[in-house]
C-alpha cells in the first residue's frame, strides 16, 4: 500500500496483517489520514474511489450535496468579493457559504458494506488511538499547517470559525515538525462513526453539532441535508491510451480532464513537453464547461469519442494556445491506494480541500467542514452553477490503469487543479518510458497554471527557452507542492510494485 504519511501507511498495513483485504486497508488508511494529515483532508471531507475487486472495476462518488438553502442569490448578496468591481464575483473560499455535506464518512461505510472483510469498527482502532494519545506531526504536514493558520486562519473573524484555533493551534500556534498533537473530539467522533457505521454523523449526536453550529452562527446545513445524504455506485470511464485503458470516475470529478488530454496525445506521434501541455488545457476548457452534478446529465462518454478527440487535436498547433471548449454532440487532498493477494485493489481520494477547509469546525468534534462550494460558479445558465441540492465541481480524482482489460493498478496525483496534470504526466512516465512506480512519481513536473503560464520544477530548467519559443510563459518554481503529491501500485508477474511520492511525507509498504 502507498499513502502519504507514514503512520496512515501503518495503520492500514496492520489491518493486513490482521487477514482484512484491500478495500478494509484503504479504509483504516483514509480514516487514519483525516487524524495524521488533517490538513488536507478531514472526516467532513469527501471521499471518490475505484476498487477492483479481482474481475471488474466498480467507481464510487461519495461526494455531499449543497444545502437546500443555498442559491445563487443568496450568495451574491452575502459574500464578500476582494476584487468587486475589478471583474465577475466567484464563491467564497471559507465560512458557511462553501460548505456542503460531508460524504467520507458514509463513503467509509459503503465501501465496507460492500467489500469489507473485517468489524467496521475494527478499521477505526490505529486512528482513535493517533488521535487520543497524539502522534508526531511529520514535516510537510507541518509546513501546510503552519501556512493555514498563519496566513489563512488569522484572517478570518465570526463566531464560526472560533473552535478551529482551540481544536487545530496551540494557542494560535500551528504545531512543528515532531511536536506531538492529540484530537481528543476527533477520538470521540470517531468512536461514534464507528460504533454506529457512520449513522451517528448523519442522524446522530454528530449531526445535531454540526446542525445547532449551523443555525448558531449562520449556515445553512439543517438536519435534513444530512439526513438526505447518499453515496452513488458508478460506471467508471475510460480512454485508450497506447494500448492502455485509464479509468477515472465521471463527474462531477475533473477525471474526464485527464482522459481528453491522453485521448488527444494518443493520437500524436510522440508527446513532446509543448503538446503535453497543449491537450492539458484543451482537457481543462471541457471539464471547466461541462463538469456538473452527474444528476444533469451532461456530456460525457460524448467528450470522449474518437470524432471528438480528433477535433481537439487539430487545435494544437506550433504555437501555445487559448483553447475554448468544444461543443460535442449532445446525448488540500490525500491519495492513497492499496492491493493484498487476492489481486483486490483499490484507489482513494478524500479531502476537506484548500487546507483545512472552511474553517468552520462544529464545537465539540474535533473536525473541520469542507469547503466544496467553492467549486461552484455563479454564471447564470452554467451547468455548474450554484444552486440547492448539488454536487459542485469537484478537483479529487482517483485513477486506474488497465492494459487490455487487464489490471495493472491503481494511481493517483493530489493537488487540486494539478490533478489531472499529474495524471497525465504519471501515464505517459509509465507507459512510454515504462517506468515503474516510483520512478514515475520521481520525475520531474510541470505544472499548468492559467493562460499561457506554465512552472517546471527545476530539473526541467532546460525546457524553459523552448516552451517560451513556443509561446509559453514557462519559468522554474522550486516549490513542491505546486506539482502535487501521488502514490501508485503496479500489478507484475512477480508480485505488486509500490511507489510513494516523494514530495510528501509517506512511503510505500508491504509484507
Amino acid at each position: 500500500m502507498a499513502t502519504s504519511q507514514s503512520l496512515a501507511s501503518s495503520a492500514g498495513l496492520a489491518v493486513l496483517r490482521r487477514g482484512g483485504n484491500a478495500v478494509d486497508a484503504a479504509i483504516a488508511t483514509a480514516v487514519a489520514l483525516t487524524v495524521v494529515q488533517p490538513g488536507s483532508n478531514d472526516i467532513g471531507g469527501d471521499l471518490f474511489a475505484l476498487v477492483w475487486d479481482g474481475e471488474r472495476l466498480h467507481g464510487l462518488n461519495a461526494s455531499g450535496r449543497s444545502p437546500q438553502l443555498l442559491t445563487r442569490e443568496l450568495v451574491l448578496e452575502r459574500a464578500t468579493h476582494p476584487t468587486a468591481g475589478l471583474g465577475e464575483p466567484t464563491m467564497p473560499a471559507r465560512g458557511w457559504l462553501p460548505v456542503t455535506v460531508p460524504g467520507a464518512p458514509a463513503g467509509w461505510r459503503d465501501l465496507h458494506a460492500r467489500f469489507g472483510s473485517l468489524p467496521f469498527a475494527a478499521l477505526f482502532e490505529d486512528a482513535v488511538q493517533y488521535a487520543e494519545h497524539g502522534y508526531p506531526v511529520s514535516s510537510h504536514v507541518a509546513a501546510g499547517w503552519r501556512i493555514a493558520a498563519e496566513r489563512e486562519h488569522s484572517k478570518l473573524h465570526g463566531d464560526e470559525f472560533a473552535e478551529w484555533s482551540r481544536v487545530f493551534t496551540f494557542g494560535g500556534r500551528a504545531p512543528r515538525a515532531g511536536e506531538r498533537w492529540r484530537n481528543p473530539d476527533a477520538a470521540r467522533t470517531l468512536r461514534r462513526i464507528a460504533r454506529t457505521n457512520g449513522d451517528d454523523f448523519y442522524h446522530g449526536d454528530i449531526a445535531q453539532a454540526i446542525v445547532a453550529h449551523s443555525e448558531r452562527t449562520g449556515g445553512l446545513l439543517r438536519a435534513n441535508d444530512l439526513a438526505a445524504h447518499t453515496s452513488a455506485w458508478v460506471d467508471p470511464i475510460a480512454v485508450s491510451y497506447r494500448g492502455h485503458e485509464i479509468w477515472e470516475l465521471p463527474p462531477n470529478g475533473q477525471g474526464i480532464a485527464a482522459l481528453i488530454a491522453l485521448g488527444v496525445l494518443d493520437g500524436l506521434a510522440s508527446a513532446s513537453l509543448h503538446e503535453q501541455i497543449e491537450a492539458v488545457k484543451l482537457g481543462f476548457a471541457d471539464a471547466h464547461a461541462y463538469v456538473a452534478d452527474p444528476s444533469l446529465d451532461g456530456p460525457v462518454r460524448e467528450l470522449l469519442t474518437a470524432d471528438y478527440l480528433a477535433g481537439r487535436r487539430a487545435l494544437i498547433g506550433e504555437r501555445a494556445g487559448r483553447h475554448p471548449a468544444g461543443e460535442p454532440r449532445k446525448g488540500g487532498t490525500v491519495y492513497l491506494c492499496t492491493a493484498d493477494a487476492q489481486g483486490r485493489m483499490v484507489s482513494l481520494i478524500q479531502s476537506n480541500f484548500m487546507g483545512f477547509g472552511s474553517h468552520v469546525v462544529p464545537p465539540g468534534t474535533g473536525f473541520s467542514l469542507q469547503d466544496r462550494g467553492y467549486g461552484f460558479v455563479l454564471e447564470e445558465g452554467h451547468p455548474n452553477v450554484v444552486g440547492p441540492g448539488k454536487r459542485p465541481y469537484h478537483t479529487i480524482i482517483p485513477a486506474f490503469l488497465t492494459r487490455g482489460g487487464a489490471p495493472v493498478g491503481p494511481f493517483g496525483v493530489m493537488g487540486g487543479h494539478m490533478q489531472p496534470q499529474g495524471h497525465v504526466q504519471v501515464v505517459l512516465a509509465t507507459v512510454d518510458a515504462r517506468l515503474d512506480p516510483q520512478e514515475a512519481l520521481n520525475r520531474p513536473r510541470w505544472y499548468w497554471h492559467r493562460g499561457q503560464e506554465v512552472l517546471v520544477e527545476p530539473e526541467l530548467a532546460g525546457q524553459v527557452d523552448g516552451l517560451r519559443r513556443k509561446g509559453h510563459a514557462a519559468s522554474v518554481s522550486p516549490a513542491p507542492d505546486v506539482f502535487g503529491m501521488g502514490q501508485a501500485i503496479w500489478r507484475t508477474p512477480a508480485g505488486f510494485v509500490a511507489g510513494s511520492e516523494p514530495r510528501a511525507d509517506g512511503q510505500a509498504m508491504g509484507y
